[in-house]
């Protein structure tokens, strides 16, 4: 059934810019006041935000706020109130360097809930769910955002940390759930454990996975592979501690996400520079929250890289959809033998064998070519010479290069409730 459409979900191209340009002005009225970080940033440059382009600003990265973090520990001096209004702190996870810390006000953390409840919309969920959360909560903001929206919306809201993934599964099915939140690698973690412990998920209740944290549910082989071990619709959700969830996909046109354009701005930029690229070409995404003004970023540099299409959606939306979700984090990129290629792109191979239970990516960047191995684990009872040499086959033919595959005993590879981390390079030094 298609979702309900709020009142800023209907406007077309020309109303959401009208929309976006109002927020935007009201909000760097009031930063431009008490911000320190963007007094500075912005000192001597004249815009008008309801007039000039956007691109008279200039861009902030995530190196500009570690080291405005460093210098006025522990926050930095990204904040346009007095410190006693912030009620909520997270952080990110650390992946790409040094953690980023940041705080909500009341005003801004209902903004962010406000970003879920576009988010739950348009996976059709309601107040009649039954929505699980199976993680131990910590500072990564982004479920922390779900649960409180679903407990704003009336439904029924069950937290499953502190718990062996078997006895999660046994807890989900106990209480009828309807819809999951949790990374593609933990849907396809429980699914194991699942079937080693012969539970049908497939005849759950479950209807819904919202997958977030990581690229997997924009990725086909992936996605494909949860929903037949679910027997669920998988729903991605991009977003970022820094920015918010600035991102959903909608019931009817799946194998894309939308941005969630009347509360940012979103822009597609050469990665190598700051100029726009054309429409359908991939770019580094760059986003302008608007209603986050405890800490607010302006033109931020995410490292995620996108292919976007403005054309009004089969679910009615004009915003902005970023077709096959984000392609891959700029920073992740590995050089294999002369071929660019994003890990999201070997894990799209990797995941069409279901014979391949978990893997990890190694690369050797210490040479002056790269080396890149993929250590798999595979179900009981299948062939492991069959399976790495049909997986290196298939690479070469696909990503223009052979790695070396090798398989491992069961239980071997972590296994991860959160954002998992199979990527390991190794360097010099």
């Amino acid at each position: 059934m298609p979702s309900l459409l709020t009142e800023e979900e209907k406007l077309d191209h020309p109303g959401l810019e009208r929309l976006q340009r109002r927020k935007l002005h009201e909000g760097l009225a009031l930063i431009r006041r008490s911000d320190a970080f963007y007094k500075r940033k912005f000192a001597g440059i004249d815009f008008d935000a309801e007039r000039d382009p956007l691109t008279k600003l200039p861009l902030t990265t995530r190196a500009e706020i570690q080291e405005d973090q460093a210098d006025a520990p522990p926050f930095g001096t990204l904040l346009t109130f007095p410190r006693g209004q912030y009620k909520r702190h997270h952080q990110t996870s650390g992946s790409t360097g040094t953690p980023l810390r940041f705080m909500d006000t009341a005003d801004s953390w209902r903004w962010w809930l406000g970003c879920w409840r576009t988010i739950y919309g348009a996976a059709g969920v309601t107040a009649y769910d039954r929505l699980f959360f199976p993680f131990s909560f910590g500072p990564f903001i982004g479920f922390w955002g779900a649960f409180d929206e679903a407990v704003n919306l009336g439904a029924f809201v069950l937290p499953a940390g502190g718990m062996r993934t078997a006895t999660r599964v046994c807890y989900l099915l106990e209480n009828e759930i309807t819809f999951v939140c949790c990374t593609p690698t933990y849907a396809l973690h429980m699914a194991e454990v699942a079937r080693d412990d012969g539970v049908d998920l497939a005849g759950s209740t479950v209807r819904g996975l919202i997958v977030a944290g990581e690229p997997g549910g924009s990725i086909p082989a992936t996605r494909a592979r949860i929903e037949s071990e679910w027997g669920a619709r998988v729903f991605d959700h991009p977003g970022m501690t820094e920015v918010g969830p600035w991102g959903f996909e909608c019931l009817e046109s799946p194998g894309g996400v939308h941005v969630i354009d009347s509360e940012f701005i979103a822009e597609v930029i050469d990665p190598e520079g700051d100029t726009p690229v054309p429409e359908g070409e991939p770019g580094e995404l760059v986003l302008t929250n608007l209603g986050r003004w405890g800490m607010p970023l302006i033109r931020y540099r995410t490292g995620d890289q996108i292919r976007v299409t403005r054309e009004r959606c089969a679910c009615g939306r004009s915003f902005t959809r970023a077709e096959g979700g984000v392609l891959g984090r700029l920073d992740d990129m590995l050089i294999i033998r002369g071929n660019n290629v994003f890990p999201s792109a070997i894990e799209g191979i990797v995941r069409e064998s279901h014979k391949i239970v978990e893997f990890r990516i190694e690369v050797d960047e210490r040479a002056a070519m790269a080396d890149l191995c993929i250590d798999v684990e595979i179900s009981d009872g299948s062939d492991g010479q069959a399976v790495a040499s049909g997986l290196a086959r298939a690479i070469q033919d696909r990503l223009h290069f052979r790695p070396r595959v090798t398989v491992v005993g069961p239980g071997t590879l972590p296994r991860f409730e959160m954002k998992a981390k199979r990527l390991v390079r190794r360097r010099d030094g």
